[in-house]
C-alpha cells in the first residue's frame, strides 16, 4: 500500500489546524450619554425596544447612565453600531417631561 494515496488521520487534522481562522470585524461600543431631559421610564423603554434588553438589565443601564454619565448599551460591528446610534437619535422626545426637546445622545467608539 502506498502512502501517496492514503491520508492518515494525523495528516488530515494537521491540515485542518493549518487553515487560517477568518478575521472578525472590529467591535464597537454604542454609548448612551446622560442628560436631565429624560426619565428612567423613557430610557428603560428605549433600551427594551431598540436593544431587546430585559427589564432588569435596561433598568441597571438607566441607573448607570444616570450615576456615571454614560453606559455601554451594545457592543457590535461598526455598521450595526452606527444603525443603533441613529435609532437612539431618532427615538424622539420623552413625553413625560414637558421641556424635553428630543432624543438622548449616543456615540460609538472602538471596543478594546
Amino acid at each position: 500500500m502506498s502512502n501517496a494515496t492514503v491520508d492518515s488521520p494525523i495528516r488530515q487534522s494537521a491540515a485542518a489546524k493549518a487553515k487560517p481562522k477568518p478575521k472578525q470585524q472590529p467591535r464597537y461600543h454604542v454609548i448612551l450619554h446622560d442628560d436631565n431631559d429624560h426619565t428612567y421610564d423613557y430610557v428603560v423603554e428605549m433600551l427594551r425596544r431598540l436593544f431587546a434588553h430585559d427589564l432588569v438589565r435596561a433598568y441597571e443601564m438607566a441607573r448607570e447612565v444616570d450615576t456615571t454619565g454614560r453606559v455601554i448599551v451594545d457592543t457590535t460591528t461598526l455598521e450595526r453600531a452606527e444603525l443603533k446610534r441613529e435609532q437612539i437619535h431618532a427615538y424622539g422626545a420623552d413625553w413625560r417631561i414637558e421641556r424635553c426637546k428630543g432624543s438622548m445622545t449616543a456615540t460609538i467608539e472602538p471596543a478594546e
